[in-house]
């Protein structure tokens, strides 16, 4: 089927006029699905997701992001955060309109510097916001999200850790457990995809394994959306800016919230940011770097920058994106893991 037609079969299949689709636009910004935004008749702005074909190559937690982002929404619905709502989904290809997710509009544009002046506020009013998503704990162990737009895995024996959609399978019952799942992951994604990265593939899962006892002081699954770089934080400019919505939620997992601060100060350090900090304890979040958290802290980084590194093989990067992860992302991942191998 063309893009018209998938885009009135996905309005249909959420119960919306099909007839009452008056624009379609593409979304720029996106690395994986293709994004486009719905604009009906009546005013309403709609963002359709729709997947790349499973053939098309990508890192092994990249399978059924289309569900991990309908939960990440759900979940942050429900401590009214400012995010995309679940209008439609299929996360099966014969649904009437293939694999996708329909979502409501957010407001604002991606965070490019807010004008002078309003900078401390706003990155107060974001620490808030993701100490609300942190409040959010996770379902217990269960077999990921069914086809339809139903929540995903439900109650178990214990608490469920690591990435809903089940793309590397079910939910683990400790935090250690998933991490380390995730993080080996990403390192047979290197081996398999044969990518460059600044130090030897068995040094980097060495000295990853050093840091991995701090993992066991885990034991709350928390909401963690991971991708919180400026370009998923929309904002409003007016009179008064504020934060818009918190988008693509596609790469959440349940786990320990000190892995979100990564995002948040992409290639920097989040202790640094004392505005942020301020507005995310003012909320009720918990940010005590202990040895502890800090040898975590220093793991998520380097995960965090093993992906960007790998991603530039399946993604056939080049040109000025390639050097600049080269450049900046590779040595950030060398100071991470030298910080594990002196914090041991």
């Amino acid at each position: 089927m063309d893009e018209q037609e998938r885009a009135r079969l996905a309005l249909a299949a959420a119960g919306l006029p099909p007839e009452s689709l008056a624009e379609r636009r593409p979304l720029t910004g996106g690395t994986y699905n293709t994004v486009e935004e719905l604009r009906l008749a009546d005013g309403t702005r709609l963002v359709l997701k729709v997947p790349p074909p499973p053939t098309t190559p990508g890192l092994a937690h990249e399978r059924e992001l289309l569900a991990a982002e309908a939960e990440f929404c759900r979940a942050a619905a429900t401590v009214d955060v400012p995010a995309p709502r679940v209008v439609g989904a299929a996360f099966d290809e014969s649904a009437p309109a293939g694999r996708h997710l329909l979502l409501t509009h957010c407001p604002g544009t991606g965070w490019d510097g807010p004008p002078t002046g309003r900078e401390a506020a706003l990155r107060r009013e974001l620490g808030g916001l993701v100490a609300r998503l942190h409040h959010v704990t996770g379902p217990g162990p269960g077999p990921g999200p069914g086809p339809g737009p139903g929540p995903g895995p439900g109650p178990g024996p214990g608490p469920g850790y690591g990435y809903p959609s089940g793309a590397l399978g079910p939910l683990a019952l400790d935090w250690r457990t998933a991490f380390t799942a995730m993080y080996e992951a990403v390192l047979d994604d290197a081996d398999r995809f044969g990518a460059w990265l600044p130090r030897p593939l068995d040094e980097v899962a060495r000295t990853a394994k050093l840091a991995y006892d701090a993992l066991d002081e885990v034991t709350v699954p928390r909401l963690v959306h991971f991708d919180l770089w400026p370009g998923n934080i929309l904002v409003e400019h007016g009179d008064t800016a504020r934060v818009g919505g918190l988008i693509d939620g596609e790469r959440m997992f349940w786990g320990d919230p000190v892995a979100d601060f990564v995002s948040l100060a992409l290639l920097e350090d989040v202790r640094e940011d004392t505005d942020f900090m301020t507005g995310y304890q003012e909320a009720g979040g918990v940010a005590e770097f202990t040895p502890s958290a800090a040898r975590r802290y220093a793991l998520y980084r380097s995960y965090l920058d093993l992906i960007m590194l790998v991603e530039t093989v399946p993604r056939a990067m080049g040109g000025d994106d390639l050097a600049w992860r080269r450049e900046r992302v590779a040595p950030h991942l060398t100071a991470a893991l030298d910080e594990l191998a002196g914090g041991a």
